[in-house]
Formats: structure tokens, C-alpha cells, sequence
């Protein structure tokens, strides 16, 4: 699944015109009541409406955490997230990264696309070794702490 090419429709690796992509990585905590069947149906709602934004990207949800990786033109990542800001199913988000730099992209055949959570933990905790601002850090301790009370602890993810 990420071994794919990174090339977004039609761009090729050597090609000058590549894309400005600007990209946000972020974790947040699920509001309660947030189901399998719920972020189903945040995946069926971003592949209708990303591609007409030139969003691309991948879910990652388990435990109660999101964790999302969001690709494409500034101004609609942009958009995007302050939708998700506003959205009552996140909590504490925590954005882990964000960036903007003319390259390929990483999920070019992804409108939106949820994956596993299985390596969730492996990356929270990457994010709070380097985390500096004190509301990501209490914020990204309680996702952590949350994440052996639901599914991922359960199946053995430490």
C-alpha cells in the first residue's frame, strides 16, 4: 500500500512542472460515539468531494484517534482543515506536520483512503518526542493514554 509510485495524475518524477503541494499531518481524539460505520462514512464523503479539490490523502483511525495526512493546493488543505477544526467528532487535534514544497505526490490514486491502525502508537510517540508546544504535548499524553483502553490495546499495539 505505500510501496506505490508517488506520482499524482499524470506527473512524472522528472517532469518541470510539478505541483506546489501543501501537505498537513495531524492526530486528533474522536468525539464520543464515533463508530467504524461513522468513519466510513467521513471516508465515502472526502473521496466525493476531494478530487474536485485536488485533495489527496490517507485516514488512519483506531482507538478513538484519527490520524490523517492531507496533500494538495494550499488554499484548499487550508479549507479543509478548518472545517475539521470546527468539526464536534475531533478533539485535541495536534497538527504533527505541515509543509509546502513543489514534489510528486505521496497518495496521487488516494482521494481519501482510511488504512490500518496498527502502527498508530509508533508514530504518536515519534510526534511527542519532538513535540514542543505544551497544549500538543498534554494533548498527544491523552491520545496515547487513551489508545490501550480502546481496539488497538486490545490487539496487542505498544
Amino acid at each position: 500500500m505505500f510501496d506505490e509510485p508517488g506520482f499524482g495524475r499524470g506527473e512524472q518524477p522528472d517532469d518541470p512542472a510539478l505541483p506546489l503541494l501543501y501537505q498537513v499531518v495531524y492526530c486528533s481524539r474522536a468525539a464520543q460515539g464515533i463508530d467504524e460505520a461513522a468513519v466510513a462514512g467521513i471516508v465515502a464523503s472526502s473521496q466525493r468531494q476531494n478530487p474536485a479539490r485536488s485533495i489527496t490523502g490517507l485516514l488512519v483511525y483506531g482507538s478513538g484517534v484519527f490520524f490523517q495526512w492531507i496533500e494538495g493546493p494550499r488554499a484548499q488543505v487550508a479549507q479543509l482543515m478548518a472545517v475539521i477544526r470546527d468539526d464536534p467528532r475531533h478533539h485535541d487535534i495536534v497538527t504533527l506536520s505541515d509543509s509546502e514544497e513543489v514534489r510528486e505526490r505521496l497518495f496521487p490514486a488516494w482521494d481519501m483512503e482510511q488504512v490500518e491502525a496498527g502502527d498508530i502508537r509508533a508514530v504518536l510517540e515519534d510526534a511527542l518526542a519532538s513535540a514542543r508546544d505544551p497544549g500538543n504535548l498534554s494533548a498527544l499524553t491523552r491520545i496515547l493514554d487513551g489508545l490501550d483502553d480502546g481496539p488497538l490495546g486490545e490487539l496487542g499495539v505498544t
